[in-house]
């Protein structure tokens, strides 16, 4: 039997903002029934732009990167547990765009992975800056499975 993982959350931003997860395992599963992916996030409409809402946007979208991590791990006899560092940049209507991990700084090297999370970043929507300019983010991901 497979043993599925579950993400714990951990901070550390980069960029002007803070606020990162540590992605652990257990034995919860937040995929939808029918296997597609959930619209997540708040309301960023009603929220301000700062570090804070960006950490809630990012804490919505959890699930997607466990997901992401639960099927990597499912694929390996070995348990794979580290950081994988990622960056994009927040555009003037909040949207995502130059999504990537970073290889300097992760030491998760796995490129199904990265193209999990990049996938997952990608349809993140934040509040618009109200300076109307484009914000990069980097934040890091701490991947652990609980044994």
């Amino acid at each position: 039997m497979i043993r599925k993982k579950r993400l714990v959350p951990y901070c550390l931003l980069g960029a002007a903002l803070c606020a990162a997860p540590v992605l652990a395992a257990s034995s919860a599963s937040s995929a939808s029934p029918d296997g597609g992916a959930e619209a997540v996030g708040p309301d960023v409409t009603k929220m301000p732009f700062n570090q804070e809402s960006i950490r809630k946007v990012v804490q919505a979208h959890q699930p997607g990167i466990q997901d992401c991590y639960e099927q990597i791990l499912a694929g390996k006899s070995n348990v794979v547990e580290g950081k994988l560092r990622t960056s994009w940049i927040i555009t003037a209507e909040g949207l995502v765009k130059s999504a990537k991990v970073l290889p300097k700084g992760s030491s998760i090297h796995d490129e199904k992975l990265n193209d999990c999370v990049v996938s997952v970043l990608t349809v993140m929507n934040f509040p618009k800056p109200p300076d109307g300019r484009e914000h990069p983010i980097e934040y890091p991901f701490n991947l652990k499975a609980i044994r």
